[in-house]
């Protein structure tokens, strides 16, 4: 349909003393999906001890993934932001600056082309660590 709006799902989370940021595009954000993405972060770092922030995103709340949260308590830690938040939860400076400098006021004719932008803009911040103060790594 001519007109309609690309749009595409992206799990993100930053990694603070580096400013890494970690992301895996999803077709939704359900617990699935987002155990999913837990476990490319956990193979990412165990057995270092992580230490997960996440804002209340219903997902994140969801039994299947407070289990895997149960599960995995020895070396992972979650805490939540408050309600309301956005200003603590650092992925947000990310989806400002990819909105500023990639997706604002264009078009797409393709969700591939969308997807190919969030990349460039992603690899290029990589590039150049001080535009959000650390850099940007896609999971393989």
């Amino acid at each position: 349909m001519s007109g309609a709006r690309k749009s595409i799902k992206v799990l993100g989370c930053v990694e603070i003393r580096t400013g890494r940021f970690l992301y895996n595009r999803k077709e939704v954000f359900n617990a699935r999906t987002y155990i999913e993405f837990l476990e490319h972060v956990a193979r990412a770092y165990y057995p270092q001890k992580v230490y997960h922030v996440q804002d209340n995103a219903s997902y994140h709340r969801q039994a299947d993934v407070k289990a895997w949260f149960s599960e995995n308590r020895h070396w992972w830690r979650t805490y939540y932001l408050p309600p309301y938040s956005p200003e603590f939860n650092a992925t947000e400076r990310i989806w400002y600056h990819v909105r500023k400098t990639g997706t604002h006021n264009r078009y797409f004719v393709t969700v591939e082309e969308l997807f190919d932008t969030l990349t460039s803009v992603f690899r290029s911040t990589q590039r150049r660590p001080e535009q959000i103060r650390g850099y940007l790594a896609p999971f393989s």
